[in-house]
């Protein structure tokens, strides 16, 4: 019977260490067995446009609907399960920066030897808020990108970069690191996640999953793992 059947989801890694908290809760109080895989979100873009197959997508809101408007998910079941924004972390043991201020920002991105990014939203934010400082050309040179799917943190860590920026979610629980605290209000860029069905997919297998995925039971793990409660 469907109920019996595995939930197979792909997800971005920013929801990665919550979607596996949740998922084993949600199992352990059902009996439903439910598995996420997280890679970068733009390879899970990728393989749900190539028809690759799974019961449900976690993903920044933007990228749902264009999956939505692509006929690949389901936007009538579409729920938003959270936001994240940015936030800047360095390798332990080093000086943390001040980042109470854009400027102050702005000098922390200066200074740094080598600014590590991502290929997701975080990443974009950085590369057009260098834009708009003037300073695009000038730290090319410094900006390390990571792979898709692989965090910063873990740059930071090896010491591949001094100043690494994504979403917090992604930096929370890395060894190594020091989180050094969110963007400032003034470049803040909040990402929404959220969760849908593949078009065709029986709703009853996967309606109990996406209401706990939006239930105040979900509010203490989504805390936990650097994420906000919408």
């Amino acid at each position: 019977m469907d109920e019996q059947v595995a939930t197979r989801g792909i997800a971005s890694m920013a929801t990665r260490r919550l979607l596996e908290e949740l998922a084993a809760c949600f199992s352990q109080q059902t009996g439903l067995p439910v598995a996420f895989e997280a890679v970068g979100g733009v390879e899970a873009a990728r393989r749900l446009g190539a028809g690759e197959s799974f019961d449900i997508a976690v993903l920044a809101s933007n990228v749902v609907d264009a999956l939505v408007a692509a006929g690949r998910l389901n936007g009538a079941a579409k729920v938003d399960i959270a936001k994240s924004g940015i936030a800047i972390a360095v390798r332990s043991g080093t000086p943390h920066p001040d980042i109470c201020s854009e400027e102050a920002v702005r000098k922390a991105v200066c200074e740094a030897v080598r600014i590590g990014y991502s290929t997701g939203p975080s990443g974009m934010a950085l590369l057009d808020l260098l834009e708009r400082w003037g300073l695009a050309d000038a730290l090319a040179g410094r900006l390390v990108r990571a792979r898709p799917g692989e965090p910063v943190g873990s740059l930071l860590a090896a010491g591949a970069v001094d100043l690494g920026l994504q979403q917090l979610s992604e930096l929370v629980g890395i060894a190594g690191i020091d989180v050094v605290g969110s963007l400032p209000d003034a470049i803040q860029v909040t990402t929404v996640f959220s969760a849908a069905p593949l078009t065709g997919i029986n709703l009853y297998k996967v309606r109990g999953l996406l209401d706990f995925l939006t239930s105040p039971a979900s509010i203490e793990a989504k805390l936990r793992n650097g994420l906000q409660p919408l």
